[in-house]
């Protein structure tokens, strides 16, 4: 019986029910798929698999059910339950509601294994014989994920989290005063009335890139385990014959793993302040290395489908690929890298089986490779260095080695921890990363290029000669010409690596035209069955719109006034959006300022009450020619215990580059103005000083009916100067001061009195307050063609589509 008002206890114990029954059906699944794999009669293997696929219908139906239950409870908002007060609130707009699934970590399961179910059913419909070694394994998955939702105690240690638990068993409100009955003990039956409201949805995810992003990521991170089970399958069943059907997967996998990082890079780009699209944050690198590994597997796999060489390296890259996504889930949800990324899952206290879900799969496959290494069949004959597989296979090996030094520096919380070390971040991230991975660019940018103009087996030098001087050529004129007339001049890293810049882009940009090209010289325009070639393109775009946009990354904002409320210090915190106060102009709303090139004006600002965003209206001008636009970003007020706004940029998009804005801190002086004039003398010529500059009286000048003014020009430390004309008006007995305010000075001037007529003495006010004025510091970077990143990503990604439809023709997954 539920002695506590207003609960709703039914979609709780429902959810649950869900939750303990996929558990078990996947568990079922995972046993009879593995007796089905196991037997050789058909009669009883086709028992087995029918008690399989009814088991992964009651999992896939569990899995649904978990989904439309906990939506239920946030939109609802049934604050009993612990994640729907930890995740969202009232005023949440109805898109962001399955924002709230994501910024869990109970959520984002879920949404793995739904995957996993969508997966696993085109698998049953199309893999044929490979459908029982396949599906113990991802039903194997299915259990290991299910087993972080129940939420159960077995034997005092708790397994999973289980996300419909309430507040109120979660100790929540056990230190809280209000919430205890003071006369029988525990929570008091009502305390559900002071409960107003979540927590709300971290400001940071209250963007529309945060409804997309994360399903199209866990789609990627799911479809891993495709070529990971193949190829465990081959080892359990001793075939090798699965190499064919995997390359469709692997290209689908790469398609859409790689789109999921990017749509992330696009989010940061567009919602996170520290001005760019990459950080090399942690969490970036554990999505990124995997994508990197199974690239590696696809380029080996093409080779064994083609010559026969490297099935072994397949068959690592392909395991490790799919244990990448997993150490990667125990590095962004065991809570380590909280101190290192902006991003990272807090600790649930399931550390200990995070691990576990790594070493399940982890030591298996090794041992089965291990055991399994000698059988896997090998060409015993070195590949020749004029042969395309030998290229294709070097060029696996630096992906999978990039790979390796990304994860391990990612690693290096985790090696403090188990070692007891004390390894310290380097002072610049982003280079410690960037200096080995331009390396990495280049490499992989002429293997890109040359590679398709080899032949497999064996290549004729002068035919290789022949095909490939041409677009060497028109690379190096373009790639020079970038370098020359682009004046890409990145030296803050010194020389060698300004020279390193410079041969990645030549590598890119031959990489771009050496694969056009040899769609026309080398497959006579057959551009149906270019899938790799452009592909190859795709990746090259991406090349050239990273190292340009970030070479050439200009500051715009730097402060020419001299006037900032930004201090040194907060320059020197994490990710902090501030970086160096010189880099930030502050304006004075309604008051046009010099930034270099344009004139930049605050105009005003506006609150969203539906998004519960301040909008800022920024108006850019262009000193010379008609270029006139004006951008909005925002701030919103942040929650989860985080103070101060969030600010979220703007970006005005060109062809050829983007202007890119945000706001670093804003002052709204909606207070009582409590500040006094400060009187003072003086002469017409004399001169008075303030405390950002001097002023002086020009002149007296008297106009009809019967005022007067002072005519004076305010002068700031930086030489700008601004008029200001101070008055008197006598209406009748009465005299009235007429006061001027110099805004960006943040500055009021009053004509008090005439104190000796005959001396020509005059007595003005001066009052300098934060309080007159509004006023906003922003940061404006310029990125020059940072759209040949996002055109590159989407066409890489169908090259990989061409690829799919190429290779199974009009069916993407059929196995022959």
């Amino acid at each position: 019986m539920n002695n506590y008002i207003g609960e709703h206890l039914f979609p709780g114990q429902t959810g649950h029910f869900f939750a303990v029954l996929s558990l078990v059906a996947s568990l079922v699944a995972t046993i009879a798929y593995f007796k089905a794999n196991r037997t050789a009669g058909i009669t009883e293997k086709q028992s087995w698999i029918r008690l399989a696929r009814l088991s992964f219908l009651i999992e896939t139906v569990s899995v649904l059910a978990l989904f439309v239950t906990l939506y239920y409870i946030i939109s609802h908002h049934l604050f009993e339950y612990k994640y729907a007060y930890t995740h969202s609130d009232k005023s949440l707009q109805t898109e962001y509601l399955l924002s709230c699934f994501w910024e869990g970590q109970e959520g984002s399961f879920m949404l793995w294994s739904f995957w996993h179910c969508v997966l696993g059913w085109i698998l049953i419909w199309r893999s044929k014989d490979w459908e029982a070694g396949v599906m113990t394994v991802i039903s194997f998955a299915q259990f290991a994920i299910a087993s972080m939702l129940i939420g159960i105690y077995f034997f005092g240690t708790k397994v999973g989290s289980n996300p419909f638990s309430l507040l109120r068993n979660e100790g929540f409100l056990d230190n809280a005063p209000i919430f205890q009955d003071v006369v029988n003990g525990g929570i008091r039956a009502d305390y559900l009335q002071f409960i107003k409201d979540g927590t709300g949805l971290n400001t940071l995810l209250q963007n529309y890139w945060m409804v997309i992003h994360p399903p199209v990521l866990f789609l990627g991170f799911a479809s891993t385990i495709v070529p990971f089970a193949y190829a465990m399958a081959g080892l359990m069943n001793r075939r090798h014959d699965w190499v064919k059907p995997t390359i469709a997967w692997a290209c689908f996998s790469g398609a859409v793993l790689g789109t999921g990082i990017m749509m992330g890079a696009a989010w940061a780009y567009e919602s996170l302040s520290f001005g760019g699209y990459w950080a090399w944050d942690p969490v970036e690198n554990a999505s990124l290395v995997p994508w990197l590994v199974l690239i590696a597997g696809l380029h080996t796999n093409l080779v064994y489908n083609h010559s026969g060489y490297s099935l072994r390296p397949t068959y690592f890259f392909y395991l490790f690929s799919f244990l990448l996504v997993l150490y990667s889930t125990f590095l962004t949800r065991s809570g380590i890298l909280g101190d290192t990324s902006v991003h990272a899952f807090t600790d649930l206290g399931m550390n200990t089986q995070l691990l576990l879900f790594v070493l399940v799969f982890l030591l298996p496959a090794i041992g089965l490779f291990i055991a399994r290494y000698k059988s896997i069949p090998a060409i015993a004959k070195e590949e020749n260095t004029y042969s395309r597989e030998f290229w294709m296979f070097i060029g696996s090996l630096v992906l999978f080695l990039s790979g390796i030094v990304i994860i391990a520096k990612t690693s290096v919380p985790v090696f403090n921890k188990i070692f007891s070390t004390n390894i310290a971040p380097p002072e610049d991230p982003e280079f410690a990363y960037n200096q080995i991975q331009v390396f990495v660019a280049i490499v992989i940018g002429l293997l890109t290029a040359v590679a398709q103009y080899f032949k497999y087996k064996d290549t004729p030098k002068a035919f290789f000669g022949k095909k490939i001087w041409l677009p060497t050529a028109i690379a190096l004129v373009i790639s020079i010409a970038i370098s020359t007339f682009g004046v890409i001049g990145y030296d803050k890293k010194g020389p060698g690596f300004l020279v390193a810049i410079h041969l990645a882009i030549f590598a890119a940009v031959y990489a771009v035209v050496a694969n056009t090209s040899y769609i026309w010289l080398g497959m006579k325009g057959r551009l149906k069955a270019a899938g790799a070639s452009v592909a190859h393109i795709g990746f090259g775009m991406v090349l050239v719109g990273i190292l340009i946009s970030s070479s050439k990354k200009t500051v715009l904002s730097w402060n020419t006034t001299g006037v900032t409320p930004l201090r040194a210090q907060e320059s020197k915190s994490k990710n902090d959006p501030v970086g160096n106060p010189a880099e930030n102009l502050t304006l004075f709303k309604g008051v046009a300022t010099d930034m270099g090139k344009y004139m930049v004006t605050y105009t005003m600002d506006t609150m969203n009450q539906r998004d519960r965003k301040r909008y800022f209206e920024i108006d850019f001008k262009a000193k010379k020619g008609d270029e006139h636009f004006k951008l909005y970003p925002d701030v919103i007020k942040n929650n989860k215990g985080m103070e101060g706004p969030s600010a979220n940029p703007a970006s005005k998009h060109y062809w050829y580059k983007d202007i890119f804005v945000y706001i670093t801190s804003y002052q709204e002086n909606n207070l009582a103005d409590t500040t006094s004039f400060h009187n003072q003398q003086l002469k017409v010529g004399d001169t008075l000083f303030y405390s950002n500059g001097l002023m002086i009286l020009n002149k007296v000048v008297k106009e009809e009916p019967a005022s007067i003014f002072l005519d004076m020009t305010v002068i700031s430390k930086d030489g700008r100067r601004y008029p200001a004309r101070p008055g008197i008006a006598i209406e009748g007995q009465e005299m009235r001061a007429i006061t001027d305010t110099v805004r960006s000075q943040s500055m009021v001037l009053k004509f008090n009195r005439v104190v000796d007529p005959a001396a020509g003495k005059l007595e003005i006010g001066v009052k300098e307050s934060g309080a007159i004025t509004d006023l906003l510091t922003l940061k404006v970077y310029e990125f020059p063609m940072i759209n040949i990143l996002w055109l590159g990503v989407m066409v890489m990604v169908a090259g990989f589509v061409m690829s799919i439809v190429q290779r199974q023709q009009k069916s993407l997954f059929r196995v022959k």
